[in-house]
């Protein structure tokens, strides 16, 4: 580094200082304690889903005819959906599967198409980014011009058009990672681009080129590093788009199929049962929401930390307060 004494043997890397001053100052908002607790929670309840079918003993997949009304059109029987010892959050009207043991499978898809979906975004628009920026023009201007087209596009539409193509039996958590990966990387790719050519005028990089390195080496070392807060912070944005893209799809019948359970699925089968049993439409609905919901607290909470200027900031205003 040209800048700063060398650090001695043994010293701690400054990213490992920036990361634990991150941690710090997610650590004071309380807000965004509270969203990742809540998304800590969900990803356990979500990858111990087969431990709890094993410990109430249901299968998400099994249909219990005997605990729906049939001469009710399959209202579930009992209180609230059917809630008892057996089935804590009651049961799906129309064929008694376990609600519970559902939603947490549910949870499961919806996690896994989004983080998914958001690394392969993540991967095309860091590479898209830097080739439009450290190319030459005519590089520039095409990885430019699709990236214009690619955030032009109605991502929806798109979506449902492939995946109502696609075989089958193609894999639809895949299908749906891959359809709004691919169809999503252009914003990120922009901010690459934008915070890239910042970076590339500034001495550090300039430093680099005199050494000798090529674009490829100077891009892994000197900008990766540089483009890892902005490309962190865009990333924690997608994920709660990616869930609601996912809950999208399968809302609209063309993502996942039938018996595997999803919170968008849910949600479509659970339209024509809102008058009849409204937990079956709140219990999905509700935890999409707050999934959601978390997702975005935490990523402007990220945002926030990974600012540098928002040190000083806090600084300034706790100057202007001692004052007061």
């Amino acid at each position: 580094m040209l800048n700063g004494p060398t650090p001695a043997v043994g010293a701690p890397a400054p990213t490992a200082g920036v990361g634990r001053q991150v941690l710090r100052r997610l650590r004071g908002r309380p807000s965004a304690v509270a969203a990742a607790g809540v998304l800590a929670l969900l990803v356990l309840l979500a990858l111990t889903a087969p431990l709890f079918a094993h410990l109430t003993g249901q299968d998400p997949n099994a249909y219990h005819d005997e605990l729906v009304d049939s001469a009710r059109g399959g209202v579930p029987i009992g209180s609230f959906g059917g809630i008892s010892a057996d089935h804590w959050l009651g049961v799906e009207p129309g064929n008694g599967r376990d609600l519970f043991t559902r939603l947490l499978y549910g949870a499961r898809i919806s996690l896994l198409v989004a983080l998914g979906a958001t690394v392969v975004q993540v991967l095309i628009g860091i590479a898209a980014g830097l080739a439009a920026a450290l190319g030459n023009r005519f590089v520039g201007r095409f990885v430019g011009g699709v990236t214009d087209v690619m955030i032009a596009l109605p991502m929806l539409v798109l979506a449902i058009a492939l995946t109502a193509v696609v075989p089958p039996d193609f894999p639809r958590p895949l299908l749906l990672i891959l359809v709004l990966g691919l169809l999503g990387w252009g914003s990120t790719a922009r901010v690459v681009r934008a915070q890239t050519l910042a970076l590339r005028g500034l001495d550090f990089v300039e430093a680099a080129r005199l050494a000798g390195n090529g674009t490829l080496r100077v891009a892994r070392r000197e900008l990766l590093p540089s483009l890892a807060a902005p490309v962190i912070t865009y990333a924690a944005i997608m994920v709660p788009s990616n869930i609601v893209g996912e809950a999208s799809l399968s809302f609209l019948g063309v993502g996942v199929k039938p018996p595997t359970p999803s919170w968008g699925q849910m949600l479509s089968s659970a339209q024509t049962w809102f008058r009849a049993d409204p937990t079956y439409v709140l219990l999905p609905a509700g935890l999409l929401f707050a999934t959601v919901l978390a997702f975005t607290v935490l990523g402007d909470a990220v945002r926030t930390a990974l600012d540098p200027r928002e040190g000083s900031r806090l600084r300034v205003g706790t100057r202007k307060e001692r004052k007061a």
